[in-house]
């Protein structure tokens, strides 16, 4: 006997493995492999380790003793893979423009001088005489950085290593990307609380219609309803032709490839996600109180705006965060309906992960927004453990 409730812990442990495992391997691994990527910088030290090695207890000034010059001739002899040497010289070419011809001038006339004959190095280029390439070489050969951290901000260190302002992209983008999903919440919320309100408020077939108009974009494909936002919103489009012919416009509105049709077909999307749980939290609003509060001699304005809206606010809220972390993330809505400045962070990570290979970058942005999305989370939880929000 004394052996089951052990039995019984083990059995309940074997039930719940599977899960814990499909957890690690599909959801922890993948983080933790996006986090260390994007402070992870060894591309240099991996084709120069004997100059990592030696340009160690260099202090920068001047230039490097003639141990550290030999042991880059040695580096830049010994055979290695293309593909590592070319991502070495991208990577030092980020540091100080001109590594690229720099090196691989060096690596040829190294390889091609007779094996014994002293190599000078200034002699092969001008270059090796100049201090800054050096300090770029010792600043890329520790093997955890904070540089894609960094620039992922537009900052950069400077060759005294403080942190300084760097001409980038990725703050703009990344303002752009919270402006949007800013902007759908917002229209969400405003779309969302009077329809959920009316759904609340009826029943039979109305309020089955009402709810099967939400839920049944949710069972379709987001590329198709990406799709059909496309053909709706083009100039030869439904809606055009439809205001064209009531004659609210003369000519047809530019709907498509900009902002406007970004914000048009994420609002759709994700309306959803702000309508289910505003109706949950109506749903347990007693009836009585909006008769009660207009027995009591309060209009129906007044009554919504002190006893309603109030009691409604913890789904709105919940409802927000929901758009707003999902909206962060998005990516193929703005990449089919909106143009070139429309495009968000996603955008920007997908070109690192695949048009460039630049895994470190790709990490530190997707790290950005799973911090933000994390603390929304957490908003979130703390906010859905309150009594008046949906599934307390």
């Amino acid at each position: 006997m004394s052996g089951s409730p052990a039995r019984a812990r083990v059995s309940a442990l074997l039930l719940v493995a599977p899960l814990f495992l499909f957890l690690a391997a599909f959801f922890v691994w993948p983080l933790v492999m996006m986090i260390t990527v994007s402070v992870t910088d060894g591309t240099v030290r991996q084709v120069m380790p004997e100059t990592a090695s030696s340009i160690r207890a260099w202090d920068g000034s001047g230039l490097p003793p003639q141990e550290v010059q030999d042991a880059l001739i040695a580096d830049l002899r010994a055979p290695s893979e293309q593909m590592a040497f070319g991502d070495a010289v991208r990577r030092l070419n980020s540091e100080v423009s001109g590594f690229r011809t720099l090196l691989s001038r060096t690596a040829s006339a190294v390889r091609d001088a007779p094996a014994g004959q002293p190599i000078h190095l200034a002699a092969i280029d001008p270059r090796w005489g100049e201090g800054r390439y050096w300090q770029a070489l010792q600043r890329a050969m520790p093997n955890y950085t904070d540089r894609n951290l960094l620039a992922a901000v537009d900052l950069k260190r400077d060759t005294e290593g403080s942190i300084t302002a760097d001409v980038s992209a990725n703050r703009v983008i990344m303002v752009r990307t919270f402006t949007i999903a800013a902007l759908v919440t917002l229209l969400c919320a405003l779309i969302g609380l009077p329809y959920a309100m009316i759904a609340a408020a009826s029943t039979g077939w109305v309020r089955n219609g009402m709810l099967l108009a939400v839920l049944l974009p949710l069972w379709t494909s987001l590329l198709v309803r990406t799709a059909s936002w496309v053909i709706l919103l083009q100039n030869e489009g439904l809606i055009n032709k439809a205001l064209l012919a009531i004659g609210i416009v003369d000519q047809p509105l530019q709907l498509i490839f900009n902002r406007t049709g970004v914000i048009i077909a994420m609002t759709h999307v994700l309306l959803p996600f702000m309508v289910l749980p505003i109706y949950s939290v109506l749903l347990g609003i007693p009836r009585n109180l909006m008769p009660a509060a207009s027995s009591l001699g309060a209009s129906r304005l007044r009554a919504f705006w002190h006893v309603l809206l109030p009691m409604a606010l913890p789904g709105v809220a919940s409802g927000s965060l929901l758009v707003f972390m999902v909206a962060l993330g998005y990516y193929i809505t703005p990449a089919l309906v909106g143009g070139a400045e429309d495009q968000m962070i996603s955008s920007v990570i997908a070109f690192f992960a695949t048009g460039t290979a630049n895994w470190g970058m790709a990490g530190a942005l997707g790290l950005i927004l799973l911090v933000a999305t994390t603390a929304l989370y957490l908003v979130y939880g703390r906010l859905s453990r309150s009594p008046n929000m949906v599934g307390a």
